[in-house]
């Protein structure tokens, strides 16, 4: 009877250890316990609708909206410098999302002190999914840049005692290291004559590139050419047609004039490209009303597929814009998607890969210029433009 009265109380004991034990687990619905993301990909989260009990409405009056403390804590710290979206979707009730980045060394302690900086937040009580993007709008805020190194913590929240699943698709975008190099091309037969030079260099390191050179023209500088200085003699007035290439970068195209009575310079930016990253073809025109091309924009059609054909890993959304004034209507919603959608076409019919292309019509909800009062600014309204996904 005594060893039964013992085995008894040594189980209980065993009982009551891992009881408190289990107290002591540091759940993901606080932050001290938050998930670790350490690759981009899709991950199914679900929150446990216990009350985590942070007090962030005391911390942070602007947090004051938060619909009670049912959370998931997510953390990440970026392997390099580039930048951050994400969606988390939900699928019977509302979910939000406060994004915190650390300033020192302990991102918990300083939300706790309502001292860490909040970076994105998005707390309206409506929107089944929320996150960081390019296309901006309902739930979804602008993509985060990160540095290297730099750490963040994700809050999500939804209704008090709601165990429900996120669904949370998560992308980081390092954005790779220039490498500065220096190539020189030398055309030049007279050290008398004026020189023409044309220098390629990355536009955030002003750093030199070696990059390919097409000048089109019935001049003697005519040619292909690989390089990152360039250097010709001018003999004669030549207006020049400059395409230039490389591979992760933007392409440029530039008109210039070359004069036998002077020396000149042409200094040439690439912009690296990076997801969010847009360029605005203005030359691709379309008729009146329309999403017919017109012929004239054929060449920069092309200049847009031998982009594509270049950089053969990225994907593409081709915004259309109308100009019109007022609010955006039906038909003006309608035009722009459908010339989108028409550049989009000719893409995949000269072979670029359907499912690196997305098609999106703006209306006139973003102008350049809200109030045109030349035509020029109203035709840069009236637009096509290609953001990096």
């Amino acid at each position: 009877m005594t060893k039964l009265n013992i085995l008894l109380f040594l189980l209980g004991l065993l009982v009551i250890f891992n009881s408190r034990a289990a107290d002591d687990v540091i759940k993901y619905n606080h932050c001290n316990g938050a998930i670790n993301i350490f690759e981009n990909g899709d991950f199914e989260l679900q929150f446990t609708g216990d009350k985590s009990g942070n007090g962030l409405n005391e911390t942070y009056p602007s947090l004051s909206a938060l619909d009670g403390d049912n959370f998931i804590w997510v953390s990440f710290i970026a392997p390099a410098d580039g930048e951050l979206s994400f969606e988390a979707s939900i699928d019977d009730d509302f979910i939000q999302m406060v994004v915190f980045e650390e300033d020192r060394k302990d991102i918990c302690s300083e939300i706790n002190q309502g001292i860490s900086e909040i970076k994105r937040m998005q707390i309206k009580k409506q929107f089944t999914t929320v996150g960081l993007g390019y296309s901006v709008g309902g739930g979804m805020l602008y993509a985060l840049p990160m540095r290297k190194g730099k750490k963040i913590q994700l809050l999500l929240s939804t209704t008090e005692k709601t165990k429900s699943k996120v669904d949370l698709h998560w992308n980081f975008n390092a954005i790779q290291e220039v490498v500065s190099e220096t190539k020189i091309v030398d055309m030049r037969d007279d050290d008398f004559a004026p020189t023409y030079s044309i220098r390629i260099i990355d536009r955030e390191t002003q750093s030199p590139i070696i990059a390919d050179l097409v000048i089109d023209g019935k001049n003697e500088m005519t040619g292909l050419y690989n390089g990152s200085e360039f250097y010709f003699n001018v003999t004669r007035n030549n207006k020049l047609l400059i395409k230039c290439d490389l591979e992760g970068y933007f392409f440029e195209d530039i008109e210039a004039v070359a004069r036998p009575t002077e020396d000149g310079e042409l200094v040439i930016e690439l912009e690296r490209l990076t997801s969010g990253k847009a360029i605005q073809l203005e030359e691709i025109e379309f008729q009146p009303g329309t999403s017919e091309i017109t012929p004239a924009s054929e060449p920069k059609l092309q200049r847009l597929y031998d982009f594509l054909a270049l950089n053969s890993d990225i994907k593409i959304e081709i915004q259309g814009h109308v100009f019109a004034l007022g609010k955006n209507t039906f038909a003006g919603q309608k035009v722009s998607e459908a010339r989108a959608k028409r550049v989009m076409k000719y893409l995949i019919e000269k072979g670029i890969d359907k499912d690196r292309l997305k098609a999106v019509g703006y209306g006139n909800t973003r102008p350049i210029y809200p109030e045109p009062k030349f035509s020029y600014e109203e035709q840069a309204n009236r637009r096509v433009e290609i953001v990096i996904l």
